[in-house]
């Protein structure tokens, strides 16, 4: 298995508990990394992996018409997406509000999940 990473994506989205944030979208910082078919680098064709561009695309179009109270929700949905609609056997997924608390630079969660059969903690952290 091969990986595709994408690193500090911007993306506006609504999300939180909080009146502040349900009132409008925020800044998220989303991190992921992503397991694809080795068969991409063998046959140098782009119809053998996961395309990035149309990752970050749906990415950007989901989340900007929903809202989510937790990032953990919104994260599971985003590796929903990556395992059922795009194929993905693993996924990382990294996100943060950013200046969201006085003193801090960003709060966020991290999520890691595999398709039946295969254990994400199994392997290997390829970032």
């Amino acid at each position: 298995m091969d990986f595709i990473f994408i690193e500090d994506m911007r993306v506006d989205a609504r999300v939180g508990i909080y009146p502040r944030e349900r009132a409008g979208a925020q800044t998220l910082e989303i991190s992921m990394t992503f397991g694809v078919p080795d068969d991409a680098a063998r046959t140098d064709d782009i119809d053998a992996t996961i395309s990035y561009a149309d990752v970050i695309e749906r990415i950007r179009d989901e989340l900007g018409r929903r809202h989510f109270n937790l990032l953990e929700t919104l994260g599971e949905f985003v590796i929903g997406l990556m395992l059922d609609d795009f194929g993905a056997p693993w996924v990382k997924i990294s996100i943060a509000k950013v200046g969201v608390m006085p003193g801090v630079k960003r709060v966020g969660v991290s999520i890691a999940r595999a398709r039946a059969g295969l254990s994400p903690l199994d392997l290997p952290d390829p970032r």
